[in-house]
């Protein structure tokens, strides 16, 4: 009885040392809570950088586009130099030095060289540009409310992986614990056997098999041991941090419980705040948009425009002069305009399609979270009854052993079954507390990590 007793304190207080809040490298110091893992995810997670940076980028394209509305002014500086007849005439007229002297038919036929130096000031005004614009501007809305909704779903896909990766921690500990008082069990056991057979009391059979249990529960021993190394390892993957970066989280892997809505309801919520979906809707309406400015390409374009400018032989002197004017566009004869409004269309019928496809997928995970989650609440409450009944059973064992009415191998049979009831419970409420983990993710609402803490 006090073996059993023992081990089950052991359990508890592992559980209870292990847990959540910063990365450690001394004993004493804070450890790593899951709030804490989520919001060092968060920060420096690739995945999440990546979307920041993609949301950044949609919005500099915003940017981009808005101000192709406003008028551009233009600068510019030119020299020239040559001996062309034409050019020098119309330079001496720009520079308003031409002369009755000009007219000589041999100065005419061969000027000398000349300088000119035109310098302009342009005003640009777009009155019309086939949409192309405000094409352009709506296509960067969209990409950045696409961008939006892409950080937003990374953001609960980092908060999932950290759940899952932190309680994986956590249950790797616990069956680790769970091992080795195993271990220790197993070879108090196998100690106080060889002991009677050396008394005479046992047969040699009795000690095989108590050896044979402490080689089993040892092998359990060094896989727990791997297991707790690959969980931190993934741990400190979903922090963005190097595998092999030292953690001591700190938190406790008890009983919950979670309440979730019925199948019918959770496929609605999904369609209704899955940001990927908002992504993909989004996707669409920028695909609207290019067929909209594919179109456009086959009306005129209006701009307006004036110029300011000055001519002379330096740059410090000349002739100033202006143009104001309007002009009228249209391309008579294109032969890629077709191809380009079928390239639009072509993509906005991939994305529509695209967009079905997701919502189909959508109600297939959140089915698939759904019986896991069911599954995993139904394993549990067999998982703890399990348990309850092997501590019965081997207590009953126990005492028919002490009474002679056994074999120690029904002794030992009962605690090799107490050992796999309680590492059977531990997966048990760690594939529960995840499967709640996925049903938030499935239905688009893992946005607060408060029900896990």
């Amino acid at each position: 009885m006090r073996w059993r007793r023992e081990i089950g304190m052991s359990v508890l207080v592992g559980l209870i040392a292990i847990g959540p809040h910063g990365v450690v490298h001394a004993q004493g110091e804070e450890g790593l809570t899951l709030a804490r893992a989520v919001e060092i995810a968060l920060r420096t997670n690739p995945l999440g950088r990546a979307a920041m940076a993609g949301r950044e980028l949609a919005e500099a394209q915003v940017a981009e586009a808005r101000v192709a509305r406003f008028p551009m002014l233009q600068f510019s500086e030119t020299f020239s130099n040559g001996n062309n007849p034409v050019f020098v005439f119309g330079a001496l007229l720009e520079q308003a030095r031409f002369g009755a002297a000009n007219f000589d038919p041999r100065f005419l036929n061969h000027p000398p060289s000349l300088n000119v130096f035109r310098t302009t000031l342009t005003l640009r005004v777009p009155l019309f540009d086939r949409w192309q614009t405000e094409t352009r501007h709506a296509q960067a809305e969209a990409e950045a409310r696409r961008a939006e909704a892409q950080a937003a779903w990374v953001e609960q896909q980092i908060r999932f992986e950290v759940i899952r990766a932190y309680y994986g921690v956590l249950v790797a500990e616990a069956r680790r614990h769970v091992a080795d008082e195993a271990v220790r069990m197993a070879e108090a056991d196998a100690k106080r056997i060889r002991d009677m057979f050396e008394a005479g009391l046992v047969v040699v059979s009795d000690v095989l098999a108590a050896e044979v249990q402490l080689a089993e529960f040892r092998q359990q021993q060094i896989q727990a041991e791997g297991d707790v190394v690959t969980a931190r390892a993934a741990l400190n993957v979903a922090l963005g941090l190097p595998v092999d970066a030292p953690q001591r989280v700190t938190g406790q892997l008890v009983e919950r419980a979670f309440e979730i809505e019925g199948p019918e309801e959770l496929m609605r919520l999904a369609l209704q705040h899955r940001p990927d979906l908002w992504r993909a809707q989004w996707a669409v309406r920028a695909r609207e948009q290019g067929v909209r400015g594919a179109r456009g390409q086959y009306l005129p374009r209006l701009d307006l425009f004036a110029t300011v400018g000055a001519t002379g032989r330096g740059l410090l002197s000349g002739s100033a002069d202006y143009l104001v004017g309007a002009s009228l566009t249209l391309d008579l004869f294109d032969l890629g305009r077709t191809a380009r409004v079928r390239q639009a269309r072509a993509a906005l019928a991939a994305s529509e399609a695209e967009e079905e496809h997701l919502v189909n997928q959508i109600r297939l995970e959140v089915v698939r979270a759904f019986e896991h989650y069911r599954s995993a609440r139904e394993r549990l409450a067999v998982a703890a009854r399990a348990v309850q009944q092997a501590e019965e059973a081997l207590r009953i064992v126990q005492d028919r052993h002490q009474e002679g009415l056994t074999t120690i191998t029904e002794v030992l049979r009962a605690q090799t079954a107490l050992v796999r009831a309680r590492l059977n419970a531990l997966a048990a409420r760690y594939e529960y507390i995840v499967g709640y983990a996925a049903v938030l993710l499935a239905t688009g609402r893992l946005t607060d990590i408060r029900p896990f803490i």
